[in-house]
């Protein structure tokens, strides 16, 4: 197979299926199996794609924020005498907040896998009563 666009391989396996006649056996039902097995697939990655570039964009806007807090405390240290009670607090704020912004992006890490999981246990339920339904002889 020359190409890896998934279009163009699920028509070189339709041909390949189509190619062979077996009793009993339905192969457009297969077929169509097949397809749906594939397009849940696609919808993962696509949900996985998003949920990755949701948590790479958290990602930029908790470093750039980081970055404007860490600059505003060197220009209020070089500015102004602080006290060291006001360092101290101004340091305990600053780990809260970092601690608040990794939580934040587990978070989000695991809403884009469960995600995709939920899509691909969905298509393999599916999977399963396609299968009992293939198995069961007919009336």
């Amino acid at each position: 197979m020359e190409s890896t666009n998934p279009n163009t391989l699920f028509a070189e396996y339709v041909k390949l299926i189509k190619q062979f006649k077996l009793p009993g056996i339905d192969a457009s039902a297969v077929l169509e199996s097949r397809r749906k097995d594939i397009e849940a697939l696609a919808a993962a990655n696509t949900t996985a794609l998003a949920g990755m570039q949701s948590l790479g964009q958290k990602q930029m806007e908790i470093l750039s924020d980081t970055m404007g807090r860490i600059q505003s405390l060197v220009a209020q240290r070089t500015t102004e005498a602080e006290s060291k009670p006001a360092a101290g607090g101004a340091m305990k704020q600053a780990l809260h907040r970092a601690f608040a912004d990794m939580q934040e992006l587990a978070e989000t890490a695991y809403r884009a896998q469960a995600d995709s999981f939920a899509v691909i246990s969905k298509r393999v339920a599916e999977n399963v009563e396609e299968l009992k339904a293939l198995v069961q002889p007919a009336r």
